[in-house]
């Protein structure tokens, strides 16, 4: 029942509190820690709904605009290359979308997780030219393809690539290379999704613009134009899942959005999936995207065919819709369990002697190569450590890496490069595939320079607090308030508030095998306040009497009622106050 080292901030001036005229001083203190001293910044903050950057100002934004115009003008035929997470899912389908509604000839390709590996691949490039495509658009992909690029264009293929993920030591020799990381564009953390819907946004000006586009007709006489307001939940959906920071503001203008556009439900795979996890139309949250959305789309790519959740994302028939969300729906389940039972595997494998390596680097030749990142998170969450896990093959592995923020695990691969055959990814989640042969010699160079860079400190996870408040603060009306905060997520998450010696009604267990804790707190003249912690059971069987709570403010609806809750975040003694 290792505690997370709680940092609490500093309670700003009350004379800058005042400033923040018609905020609670609770929502004043949440937005001086985000940064926001100027009440008029955080007003824009908080309800911004239209900012986003001029898409030209990227470098060779405007030779890959004019290459795909001109291939729909002469009929070429467009392969959109995407990723089977959900990031590369949503960004496929958006780039397909868009170009159909200007009348192109363009198909998807995303590869299979398993028979393919990530990011393009000589053979799918053979393919995709063998089948008359001349213009290739990747899609959350391609930055680190260098020899697959080459290929492409050796057997005749024009390639536009836009990703996201961070540069290597060479770009690739493409027709066009797009991504918020090369020096020129303002926002550098977009999704996957995000660059493309950039490509997107410029299209449509540039379409705009031309005679040709303006004289083409529909049967019914209407003109060719991208419905952009259509597709902000499929960027909403990508950006979100794939973990971009919501503290940048074209980001959060973005997701904000896209979440009035899933909360219409207009596309009938969307709305098969709410229904089917219980989720009310209208109550769709960034929350929803990271737990309910996200992981059903990614179950496909893990665990199936990535394309499963593109057709869901992308049908029109609200009974096919049904189906495909069910297949979803049981491929995540199946998820769920085999990601537990080889999370206890490798726990197992660890000991728990207390001595945890500064680097985890496991494999096993019965993984599924689908779960490897989310056994990867799960061990990081739980050691605070770096994790590899690896899915074996016989003669090349595939591996998914997390890790936390003290140690780099991109950058460390990059080091690694002369032991790879590929890699890539960001600071705190990569992937990677290397010959059998270089495992032991990447394993000792990983774990080298995970003990040199961790060496020395207090290696436990840290939780930042708002603010401490008493519990008769907590109200409706303050949860009410903090939802301007939203969308809420990576770079921008819930406030955690504190309250101390708090005195402990009830609790119990809760969950199929008691991982989590449920709670009551005491309040003077009210009902007790209802509280849940996640993964938090352990805790059953060495309740102390009073406590001091970590927790995220929320209201919780059951059965028509509405209930005030504490979302705990951690739990201490009452008596240590750090």
């Amino acid at each position: 029942m290792q505690s997370k080292k709680w940092h609490i901030a500093t309670r700003a001036p009350e004379s800058l509190l005042r400033r923040f005229d018609k905020m609670s001083p609770a929502v004043a203190q949440v937005m001086v820690n985000r940064g926001f001293d100027d009440p008029a910044k955080a007003r824009t903050f908080l309800y911004d709904k239209r900012t986003t950057h001029d898409p030209f100002t990227m470098p060779d934004m405007q030779k890959a605009v004019e290459r795909i115009l001109h291939a729909i003008r002469e009929r070429e035929k467009i392969v959109i290359y995407g990723d089977f997470d959900a990031d590369g899912v949503t960004s496929t389908a958006l780039m397909v979308q868009a170009l159909q509604a200007l009348n192109a000839d363009v198909a998807p390709y995303i590869p299979h997780r398993v028979d393919e590996g990530y990011g393009l691949n000589d053979e799918a490039l053979d393919k995709i030219r063998a089948d008359g495509a001349s213009l290739v658009v990747t899609v959350d992909c391609g930055i680190r393809s260098i020899s697959e690029v080459e290929h492409g264009r050796d057997i005749g293929l024009d390639i536009i690539v836009t990703d996201h993920h961070s540069l290597g030591a060479e770009i690739p020799a493409a027709y066009a290379v797009l991504n918020p990381k090369i020096d020129g564009y303002a926002e550098d953390m977009l999704a996957g999704v995000g660059m493309a819907f950039k490509l997107v946004q410029a299209l449509i000006m540039a379409a705009g613009r031309d005679r040709f586009f303006a004289d083409q007709k529909r049967a019914d006489g209407s003109n060719y134009i991208i419905p952009l307001e259509s597709l902000f939940d499929l960027v909403a959906i990508g950006t979100v899942a794939d973990l971009m920071p919501l503290d940048r503001l074209e980001n959060r203008v973005l997701v904000r959005r896209g979440l009035e556009v899933l909360n219409r439900a207009e596309r009938p795979g969307i709305r098969a999936m709410l229904e089917l996890a219980g989720v009310q139309m209208g109550t769709v949250t960034a929350t929803t995207i990271g737990f309910v959305i996200g992981p059903r789309i990614n179950a496909a790519g893990r665990l199936g065919d990535a394309m499963l959740a593109y057709d869901l994302l992308t049908t029109s028939d609200a009974g096919r819709a049904a189906l495909l969300a069910e297949q979803l729906q049981e491929l995540n389940t199946r998820r769920q369990s085999m990601t537990r039972d080889a999370q206890q595997t490798i726990a197992a494998q660890l000991g728990d002697n207390g001595d945890t390596p500064a680097l985890i680097f496991a494999g096993d030749p019965h993984l599924e190569a689908g779960i490897v990142g989310l056994v990867a998170g799960r061990l990081t969450e739980t050691y605070f450590r770096p994790a590899v896990i690896m899915e074996q093959g016989e003669t090349e592995s595939r591996a998914s890496c997390r890790s936390i923020p003290q140690f780099d695990i991109t950058g460390a691969l990059d080091q690694c490069a002369d032991l790879l055959v590929r890699h890539g990814g960001h600071a705190l989640a990569a992937g990677f595939t290397v010959q059998n042969q270089n495992v032991p010699a990447l394993r000792e160079r990983l774990t080298a320079m995970a003990q040199d860079a961790l060496s020395g400190q207090t290696l436990v996870p840290t939780l930042a607090i708002d603010a401490e408040l008493s519990l008769n603060e907590l109200s409706e009306r303050l949860v009410s308030e903090l939802a301007l905060l939203e969308p809420c997520g990576h770079g921008n998450p819930q406030p955690t508030f504190l309250c101390r010696n708090v005195h402990v009604a009830d609790y119990r267990a809760v969950g199929q095998t008691g991982d989590h804790l449920k709670m009551k707190i005491s309040r003077a003249a009210q009902p007790p306040l209802d509280a849940i912690g996640f993964r938090l059971g352990e805790w059953v069987g060495h309740m102390p009497e009073r406590v001091d709570i970590a927790f995220q403010l929320e209201v919780n609806e059951w059965n028509g009622r509405r209930s005030l809750q504490a979302n705990l975040q951690d739990i201490r003694r009452a008596e240590t106050h750090d």
